[in-house]
Parts: structure tokens; sequence; C-alpha cells
């Protein structure tokens, strides 16, 4: 019973995290397909045979699948669930039928309802920072170090006490926030740091340290450290508009970042251990629902802002593919062929199986362990 209720434990949250995310993406297209004119035959949370559903007025079948991971939106016209076109269907359609149909619909509206996904992934996040923001608060601590410790890079430095670090890199930094994550995405390269001491402002150079440290699932990771700790934290609560600004610069903030990390680990100089797939997820989604529901919260927009720049790599399959295609599309004056759509989606296909067995694998440790006989 005790291995039963740890399962739930870790799939409950998970699926909880995973449900909301799926329809928030699959809303966006849905919101935008109606908003064009397009008639939609399947809302489906969820893969394979439907446990239940019903279907609206609008023709639309509304259904939850046997299986929880993932969901589509299928639109008149497409084939299957990943929107490849039913080239027969779409050929003999009436000029009624064109009228609702997603394929006949101008460049544009097609890329809207594409875009229409990630973008509600972007706008649940920014929603969500933006309520915290204006209930809980920003977290906000003052920039000013309060203590560096002996013998660390900031020691070494020259960094100390009650410096107030203003940039790094030349980046301007407001918050001790900002110098965290900052510091995070450091792979062990040297730093500008600027900081304020007496009234003057000194630039001094350090190179953070790599120090294995244990994640709150008990993995082992290097995690870059300055040697700094900073004042008390607070929160400040903003007013409405203030709060949707400040949701969005961490929106843009948490995207930027995610893109930078995934562009290290191609070039080599992050581990691909920091990659995490869907066990990752559900051990995180358990470990961070144990601290309440506005943690689980806001590990839910974390992940919805990944969630909408995954599917918006040049992936065909993903959204950002059909994208592509119709750049293309643009370009040509005229849509790719079907064999070439064809056979991109096949290329799209085995990309993204490969990376969700990677992503596991990952996980699991398989990685790390077959690493570990070659070094």
């Amino acid at each position: 019973m005790a291995s039963i209720t740890g399962g739930l434990g870790y799939i409950l949250p998970f699926l909880v995290v995973l449900t909301v995310l799926v329809f928030v993406h699959e809303l966006g297209h849905y919101l935008a397909a109606r908003r064009n004119g397009v008639r939609v035959d399947v809302f489906s949370i969820g893969f394979g045979p439907e446990l239940f559903g019903w279907t609206a007025r609008s023709g639309t079948r509304w259904r939850v699948g046997i299986v929880p991971l993932g969901g589509y939106v299928r639109m008149f016209g497409d084939a299957d669930a990943a929107s490849r076109p039913d080239e027969g269907a779409v050929e003999a359609m009436s000029p009624a039928e064109k009228s609702v149909s997603f394929y006949h619909k101008r460049l544009l509206q097609r890329i809207e309802i594409v875009a229409a996904g990630p973008l509600a992934n972007f706008i649940f996040s920014l929603v969500v920072f933006a309520g915290f923001f204006m209930t809980i608060g920003q977290p906000f601590t003052s920039s000013e170090v309060s203590d560096v410790l002996p013998d660390s890079p900031a020691a070494h430095a020259g960094i100390q006490p009650h410096d107030v670090i203003v940039a790094i890199d030349g980046k301007s930094v407001d918050r001790f926030e900002d110098i965290v994550q900052t510091i995070l995405l450091n792979t062990g390269t040297p730093v500008e740091i600027t900081v304020r001491r007496d009234g003057n402002q000194v630039t001094l150079h350090a190179t953070p340290e790599l120090n294995e440290e244990k994640d709150m699932l008990g993995n082992v990771r290097r995690v870059p450290r300055l040697g700094i700790k900073g004042q008390i934290p607070a929160y400040v609560q903003l007013d409405p508009a203030t709060a949707v600004w400040h949701a969005g610069l961490e929106t843009w903030s948490r995207v930027t970042s995610t893109l930078e990390a995934v562009g290290q680990m191609i070039v080599g100089r992050r581990s691909s251990e920091d990659a995490g797939g869907p066990i990752k997820i559900a051990q995180m989604s358990a470990e961070v629902a144990r601290g309440g529901i506005f943690a689980l919260i806001d590990f839910m927009a974390i992940i919805s802002i990944n969630l909408g720049l995954i599917n918006l790599f040049p992936i065909p399959v993903l959204d950002g593919g059909h994208l592509l295609f119709y750049a293309a599309e643009a370009i040509r004056g005229r849509p790719l062929g079907q064999r070439a759509q064809e056979f991109g989606f096949r290329i799209g296909l085995a990309l993204v199986l490969t990376l969700m067995v990677f992503v596991t694998l990952n996980d699991l440790g398989v990685i790390a362990f077959l690493k570990g006989l070659v070094t």
C-alpha cells in the first residue's frame, strides 16, 4: 500500500501539471481556429481510446483519452492528430466545406492558429506571475552583498560585504535574484562584476566555481557559485499594471535563460544531464506539490514557458515545424509539395522520439552511467 501511495504521490501531481498545460496549449489553437472560422472536429486531452466525452453544439467532440500524455485539436481537413492534411478529402471539399477548412484559410490565418498554442502557454505564465505579484508579492532582495564566503571566487575577486552589485558583464542588476539567475547560467567562465562601493563604481573580475550539489531529487549536479550572500528577502506587492509589466519581464527572462542553456548544451559548454524528461518532471511535480498549491502553480508557469518554447522549435510535427513550412510557402508563393511535407514529418517524428528517449534515459541515470564507462 505504501508503494501505491508513493506512486500516486508522483503520478497525480504530474498528471495535474500536464493536463492543465496541455489544455491551455490546445485551447489556444482552438480559440484561434474558431476566431478564423475553422471547424474543429475534436478537442482531445490524452490519446488513444476515449474514456469519456461530449459533443458541443459547434460539432466539436470534447474528449479525454485513455493515455493522459498530451493532447491535440483536430481541425476539419486534418488526417490525424499531427495535423497533417488529408489530401484526398481536402481536394474533394465543396465550397461550403472549404469555408470552414483550415487548409483553405489564408496563410496569415493559418500562422495565427498554429502560433496560438505556444502563445497561450506564455500568456498562462504571464497571468500566473502577475497574479502572484499582485497578491503574494514579487520577490525582491537588495543587490547589496551581506557576506562573502572565505576562499570563494568572490573573495578572490575582491568583493566585500556592503558592496552593491549594479551590473554583471555589462548587464544591469536590480535585485539579488538577478545575480542568482545570471550566475546559474554560467559554466565556469570569467565574469565582469561592477559594484558600487562608498559612492564609487568598481569593476572586478571573478570566475564562478562549479560545485557538486544535490538537488531536491537527490541528483548530483555541478552548480556555479560565486560565494556571496544577500540581504533578507522580501516580497513587494505590485499594482495590476506594474504586476503585468514585471510578469512580462519575468516570462521573457525565463525564455532567454532557457534558450541560453539549450545553446550551451548544443555547443558542449553545459552538461546534457541538466536536460529533463517526463520522469524528472513527474518527480519535481511531486516535490513541488508538497510545498502547497501556490508552489505547484508557480512550477506550472515555469513548465508552461518551456512547453511553449519547445513547441516553437523548427521541427516538423511541432508547431514550429508547421510555421517553418508556412515560411517556405510565403517565400515560394505556394505550399511545399506533399512528398516534401511527408518527408519533413518523418524526420521531425524521428527527432522528437529520439529526444524523448534521450531525456528519459537521462532521467533514469543511464546517460551518466554510460559516460562513466568511457571516461
